[in-house]
């Protein structure tokens, strides 16, 4: 990528997550990786499933990405009786006033929004969390046979509790894979910790400054995509992907022995655009391996089923990406000119 135009645009959107990330630090302690990622996501167009025990300020950092991006934003927090109306919107009869007449008219519902935040996605009916799927695919819902466009950018960032499963229903492999990445939200550390119980302890608050909006967001995204990716190194991708397909060529032993299913092509497009994105916003205007490898735990972990063997040996997905990592032979990094 040569250039100039390009090239400037790039500096942009780095220096766009720089003031982005400046924001989101005002009021959000540590977590820089997970801030990453949803950064990657958002200026890669994908969504973000948050996985992560209660108390570690999940949907604070969602609505502090939206305060610090001066953007439409609606949560929802889903229940076992949550309707698919409440999500998309419905119709209502409504007499005109003129005429007298009858006539439908559609109320959106609050996914009718740039963000959406939805709060516990797994303690919804299935036929809820459906009606959310066509959203996030095709950014449009139906309803009463007549489509309606979401806006753009549009973009569900789901939080899950991982520990109490009882009157959850687990999505399934279909809607987990509309998510580009899964992210673990892990406990902070000690020195974290102190400050985030003295920073939020006290009456002060903090008034975050919008950095980029809708448009802004929808022209950068465009960048990431230009971005270009050399054959050797998309190649590497998708051996991330490949090797945990069980019974096929190059499968390596941990693969066969503790995975029943393994990600489809989908998950190597979303390793290279969350790649081009992650480079992009480290101000590079190539893709390099260790883009790759970075973007590839949230893209897999949720794409690689493991089965009974790995629960009883205490192995995840993430190990196996690990073992993944460190057995694909490394791609050179020469970047393109």
């Amino acid at each position: 990528m040569t250039d100039t135009n390009d090239i400037q645009a790039v500096e942009r959107l780095s220096e766009a997550y720089r003031n982005i990330t400046d924001e989101i630090a005002k009021r959000i302690v540590g977590q820089h990786d997970v801030i990453e990622q949803l950064l990657i996501a958002l200026f890669a167009r994908g969504h973000c499933l948050l996985v992560g025990v209660p108390g570690l300020a999940k949907t604070m950092m969602i609505r502090t990405l939206a305060d610090a991006l001066s953007l439409d934003f609606n949560r929802i927090q889903f229940t076992p009786d949550l309707m698919p109306a409440d999500i998309t919107g419905t119709e209502v009869i409504q007499e005109n006033r003129t005429t007298g007449a009858r006539e439908f008219r559609f109320l959106p519902g609050p996914v009718f929004a740039n963000i959406l935040l939805a709060d516990e996605i797994n303690r919804t009916p299935p036929k809820t969390q459906a009606a959310l799927l066509e959203a996030m695919q095709e950014h449009q819902v139906t309803v009463g046979g007549e489509r309606h466009p979401l806006p753009d950018p549009f973009f569900v960032l789901a939080t899950q509790n991982p520990i109490e499963q009882e009157g959850t229903y687990p999505l399934p492999e279909a809607q987990l894979d509309r998510f580009l990445f899964m992210v673990l939200v892990d406990y902070p550390d000690e020195e974290e910790e102190l400050a985030i119980v003295k920073r939020t302890t006290t009456d002060i608050s903090v008034r975050l400054t919008a950095t980029l909006n809708a448009d802004d967001v929808i022209e950068l995204s465009r960048i990431v995509r230009r971005v270009p990716v050399a054959d050797h190194l998309a190649r590497y991708a998708i051996q991330f992907a490949r090797r945990t397909r069980v019974g096929r060529e190059n499968v390596p032993e941990i693969v066969q022995q503790y995975v029943s299913w393994g990600a489809g092509p989908r998950a190597s497009q979303y390793l290279i655009l969350a790649a081009k994105a992650r480079a992009v916003l480290n101000g590079r205007y190539y893709v390099s391996g260790d883009d790759i490898r970075a973007v590839a735990a949230p893209v897999l972990r949720h794409r690689i089923v493991t089965n009974f063997n790995a629960e009883a040996d205490g192995l995840k997905p993430d190990d196996i990406v690990a073992h993944l990592a460190e057995t694909i032979p490394v791609a050179d990094d020469h970047h393109a000119a």
